[in-house]
């Protein structure tokens, strides 16, 4: 296991998420199992644990794309067990994907301008707007690095720079909470490091993040406060020094 953040804030706080029995089950494999979890508020949460632990499939249940089995989710004690993912977003959660969502077509500054527009995509390109939503779009462009990009398709930029560009539209609306499912998959260290400067910068500016990460010297370093899942439920939690020394964890990843 790698070395944790020089300096731990603490970790106590109110719940930005909490889930209570959380399952969900595909045939008779249970990816979800009763996972009981919190995550706080005002913190960057990690969510780590070996592949087929279940971090996607319970990031996909509290976002709403897939319908738990049973369990609760509340969201800064409001429960949202069951919402559609447009009403969770707009209650103030926003989220990027494992396997980046861009529209391939489309500019890099229209995918920005997409992601703030409350009618439908068709509306949107026969429509029109408004120059301060397009100054506030190349503002968050210019924040992630990619603005020298913005009239480019984002079939045409790197892999790492459309995580940057979906982060970047993830923000748009201005979430006081961020889901961010492996972040780090499939980009070069420089932006890595980027995306963990913006992560940084916006917590201290108020965002409470969660993220999914298989690199573990990132979440070490980025975050206060890690839930560890196995088998489909959490099996520790606390700081990156706590966690990564706790014998169930060891055994989990290491089979020591």
């Amino acid at each position: 296991m790698t070395a944790t953040r020089t300096e731990e804030r603490t970790t106590t706080g109110a719940a930005v998420l909490r889930t209570e029995n959380l399952s969900k089950s595909f045939g008779g494999v249970h990816a979800v199992a009763e996972a009981s979890v919190t995550f706080l508020d005002g913190k960057i949460n990690g969510l780590i644990g070996p592949n087929g632990s279940g971090k996607t499939t319970f990031f996909n249940c509290v976002t709403g794309m897939i319908r738990p089995d049973s369990g609760r989710v509340t969201m800064r004690e409001q429960d949202i067990t069951g919402w559609a993912p447009h009403r969770i977003a707009r209650a103030g959660l926003g989220r990027s994907f494992q396997l980046c969502r861009v529209f391939p077509r489309m500019t890099v500054l229209e995918n920005m301008l997409v992601a703030v527009q409350p009618r439908s995509l068709g509306q949107y390109l026969s429509g029109s707007t408004s120059p301060a939503t397009v100054e506030r779009a190349r503002a968050m462009l210019a924040r992630v690095g990619i603005d020298h990009l913005e009239r480019s398709e984002a079939r045409d930029i790197s892999y790492g720079q459309q995580k940057l560009l979906e982060l970047g539209s993830t923000l748009m609306s201005d979430p006081p909470f961020v889901m961010l499912d492996e972040p780090a998959g499939g980009v070069n260290p420089s932006l890595i490091e980027r995306i963990a400067v913006l992560v940084r910068e916006l917590n201290d500016e108020g965002t409470t993040f969660l993220v999914v990460e298989h690199n573990m010297d990132l979440i070490m370093r980025l975050c206060d406060h890690i839930v560890v899942f196995d088998r489909g439920a959490p099996i520790a939690e606390g700081p990156p020094s706590v966690v990564q020394s706790d014998p169930r964890v060891l055994e989990a990843y290491l089979g020591v």
